[in-house]
């Protein structure tokens, strides 16, 4: 069994096992599409007339995936660099990009069924999101936010070393982003500033590539948060394999 192979088998054993993780992982994005169903149930945007379930269920949708792979792949690399498994990981001919590859396979299998079960509970009658049929297009959007997001946890993962600072790192990354990208409230909603500061983080590209895809918006908008998401993977994924680190002495 190649290394590749065995620390994706490790990482889906271990992440199944876990099953508190697991209910929250999928659990989480759909409190917040619940909380904000309730409170906008039945109500329009005023400057575009579309209901905000069809603003609220990608922009929830986009954060939290893009949650997942941040917190599952900095919380794992922070573990095992303190439990000295990347140490001993190292001293086997197993490059970097064999570790990241493989929890990049769980992530993006997490983000699938994340993305599937949310759409199919606001497709539900009370929330009411209508899916356009240039859904599928919001795939290859997934699979490049997944990869950026990634390679920001890969970033965070291996300059934190408690699990205390990963979440304080994580959340103060995300959090913010959510609110800033529209992931909560829609862009439109928000004052000029704002929407600029919006162009310069990946969740907004997320965001807009996930809702043309879902309610039918214009495939410009998909082709550009697709190029501008391989954008971000592509600086990120530099700087994670720039300063990944397999111990804390290094």
């Amino acid at each position: 069994m190649s290394a590749y192979a065995a620390l994706t088998q490790a990482g889906y054993r271990a992440y199944t096992r876990d099953r508190t993780t697991l209910f929250f992982t999928f659990a989480f994005p759909l409190l917040f599409l619940v909380v904000f169903g309730l409170i906008f149930h039945g109500q329009n945007v005023e400057e575009s007339g579309r209901p905000y379930i069809s603003y609220i269920a990608p922009g929830v949708l986009s954060w939290g995936v893009g949650n997942a792979a941040v917190f599952g792949v900095a919380f794992v690399l922070m573990q095992w660099r303190r439990d000295d498994i990347l140490r001993l990981i190292r001293m086997t001919p197993t490059p970097v990009s064999a570790v990241v590859a493989s929890r990049y396979v769980l992530a993006l299998v997490i983000g699938a069924v994340q993305s599937a079960l949310f759409v199919a509970v606001a497709m539900l009658p009370f929330f009411g999101l209508s899916v356009a049929g240039s859904w599928p297009w919001a795939l290859p959007v997934l699979v490049l936010g997944i990869t950026a997001f990634l390679m920001m946890g890969v970033i965070v993962g291996s300059f934190t070393r408690t699990p205390e600072a990963v979440a304080a790192v994580a959340n103060c990354l995300m959090i913010p982003m959510a609110f800033l990208s529209g992931s909560f409230f829609p862009l439109d909603m928000m004052p000029g500033w704002m929407q600029a500061l919006s162009r310069a983080l990946p969740l907004r590209y997320l965001n807009d590539g996930i809702s043309a895809a879902l309610t039918g918006g214009p495939t410009g908008d998909i082709a550009v948060a697709c190029a501008v998401l391989a954008g971000f993977a592509l600086v990120l994924g530099a700087i994670a394999m720039k300063t990944f680190r397999w111990s804390d002495k290094s």
